[in-house]
């Protein structure tokens, strides 16, 4: 499987090329922004009418991210859903590849501010499993005792890079010594490119961001984009 290894809060983590993140001393699967059911949350409210798919699309790649790493734990950390409505709007087939996704290993949902207030499971505000605290969004400032990295999601970061066929935007994590955002999962998620003023303050020297592909690309930040 494509992936790539990285060291944080002193654990060996991997992203993979779907923007999973893989714990594999803990053998833990992570991943943020599902943004199940954007297509019908659209149509829904009067906007374009995108293709039905991207549920089943997510709900694939989320399967075969569970097969490749042998998954004892999921974990969503935060607007799995795209909006209060979508749990109960999903098409009765991606509810139950989402029931049968959810036999194959322990799931927990961390809320997001899209998903609904309860969600069927095991779910929290955040997850403290030392030396990592999980939630959906980071809070600038040091972090609680004994707690060495956090990780998390919502921003759905994105970097451009210049190459001779142009500038290309790819969808990315990005890594600081003490924060992970991982990238959005969901088939039809944007991105936030990592020049705007929502990551200055995470942004440090040092920083790198894991460009998503097959393998993933780990790119050093320049010191304008990782000032302090």
């Amino acid at each position: 499987m494509n992936m790539l290894r990285f060291s944080f809060a002193g654990l060996d983590l991997y992203a993979l090329p779907s923007g999973g993140l893989w714990w594999p001393e803990e053998k833990r699967l992570l991943v943020a922004d599902l943004h199940l059911g954007k297509a019908e949350r659209i149509a829904r409210r009067g906007g374009q009418l995108l293709p039905p798919y991207e549920v089943a699309e997510t709900l694939e790649r989320l399967a075969r991210d569970i097969d490749a790493t042998g998954a004892y734990e999921v974990l969503c950390l935060g607007d799995s859903f795209d909006d209060t409505a979508c749990a109960a709007q999903l098409h009765v087939s991606d509810k139950r590849r989402l029931t049968e996704l959810k036999s194959r290993a322990h799931w927990r949902w961390i809320a997001g501010n899209h998903d609904p207030q309860s969600m069927a499971g095991d779910h929290t505000e955040a997850l403290r499993l030392e030396p990592l605290l999980l939630r959906h969004i980071a809070k600038p400032g040091p972090l609680p005792d004994r707690i060495s990295g956090e990780i998390t999601g919502h921003f759905h970061p994105k970097h451009h890079l210049v190459t001779r066929g142009g500038r290309v935007a790819r969808r990315c994590f990005l890594v600081t010594k003490t924060r992970v955002i991982l990238p959005a999962y969901g088939a039809y998620t944007g991105g936030l490119a990592l020049s705007d003023p929502a990551f200055g303050p995470f942004l440090t020297p040092g920083s790198r961001a894991i460009l998503l592909g097959r393998p993933p690309v780990l790119v050093p930040l320049s010191v304008s984009e990782a000032a302090e």
